[in-house]
């Protein structure tokens, strides 16, 4: 299996990309999914309103490490004009290149005229993307999904507008706008895509497992495919899939260690980030669920994580959890 992905001078064979996520792509997400597989991280999507005013929070998520690259960062936005300031100051953090979110389906972005809204009116979103083409230097690639509703799927014309309007790279989300994250991602559209435009198409949709990206590959011909919440505390899908690529056969489960530890360092890098030790670990919460799934007794300790405000206790009760599994473990091998 062989699949190629070029965006400007981002050279990639069978990538997995991690998916721009909004309270889940933060910097040291980002850092963590890189150094366990993923060939491109996203960050979380930015609004380009906050952008031009300077607004803190837009301004920390352009925060970028040397050690993620390639990395690009997204931005949303329903005003042309807005966007290319937006983009101008995203370009300063030196990203790989950029990603406009057009397929964003909630309803405060949409609004806005941004994110899906831009699918009710593709030439609004092609002369957005013309804009930016033309006002940064890097590559300007763009996210979307395959319509605005299920009777409206217009992602051919769609892919077709942007590619005339110098998108690096298109990726599509195999679901409608209205559609949520509900029923069913159609993957059936990407040969189609590919058919009728030459810049590469990332899959995005119902990739959960390393079968799920093997088989992305093999049955849509796509350039390169993208995981969003199947990584939410599982960062190793990353290394697992290149694994199942390459192989043909799954890479062994992480063990009960590295989970452990990855989520304890993910944790104490989340609080380092943000610098406000209370609001890192509350936040955090939602990636204890992923980091110990279908682990050995640990229903308790995850009630009980979701508890917990301080950095400290976190860490203990997540240590004393891994002492009892792995003394569990120890005790039952010797039982055979």
């Amino acid at each position: 299996m062989n699949h190629h992905l070029q965006i400007g001078k981002v050279s990639v064979q069978n990538g997995v990309l991690l998916a721009p996520m909004e309270d889940v792509t933060d910097l040291p997400f980002r850092v963590i999914c890189k150094r366990l597989g993923a060939d491109i991280v996203y960050t979380e999507f930015i609004s380009s309103e906050g952008l031009i005013r300077d607004a803190k929070r837009s301004m920390q998520k352009l925060t970028l490490s040397d050690e993620e690259h390639p990395v690009s960062i997204q931005i949303f936005g329903g005003d042309i004009e807005t966007m290319r300031h937006a983009a101008r100051k995203a370009e300063e953090s030196a990203p790989d290149f950029i990603d406009i979110n057009c397929g964003c389906w909630v309803k405060n972005v949409v609004v806005r005229n941004a994110g899906a809204a831009l699918l009710k009116d593709p030439p609004q979103m092609a002369k957005m993307t013309k804009a930016l083409v033309d006002e940064v230097a890097l590559p300007v690639t763009v996210k979307t999904r395959l319509g605005w509703s299920k009777d409206n799927i217009i992602i051919l014309e769609v892919a077709k507008r942007l590619e005339d309007a110098g998108a690096a790279a298109l990726t599509v989300h195999c679901r409608t706008r209205d559609m949520g994250h509900g029923g069913d991602a159609d993957w059936s559209w990407i040969p189609k895509i590919r058919e009728a435009v030459s810049i590469p198409v990332i899959l995005n949709g119902d990739v959960e497992t390393p079968e799920d990206v093997e088989k992305a590959f093999m049955m849509t011909g796509c350039n390169a495919v993208m995981i969003g919440r199947a990584a939410i505390g599982n960062p190793f899908i990353f290394r697992r899939s290149k694994y199942r690529i390459e192989h043909g056969f799954d890479a062994p489960e992480p063990s009960a260690e590295e989970r452990v530890n990855v989520c304890i360092e993910h944790l104490r890098e989340c609080v380092r980030d943000k610098g406000n030790e209370r609001r890192a670990v509350i936040e955090f919460r939602k990636f204890y669920a992923g980091y110990l799934r279908g682990m050995w007794n640990a229903t308790s300790v995850k009630q009980q994580l979701q508890q917990t405000d301080a950095l400290s206790a976190a860490e203990d009760l997540l240590n004393t959890y891994l002492y009892n599994y792995l003394n569990r473990a120890e005790s039952v091998s010797e039982e055979f």
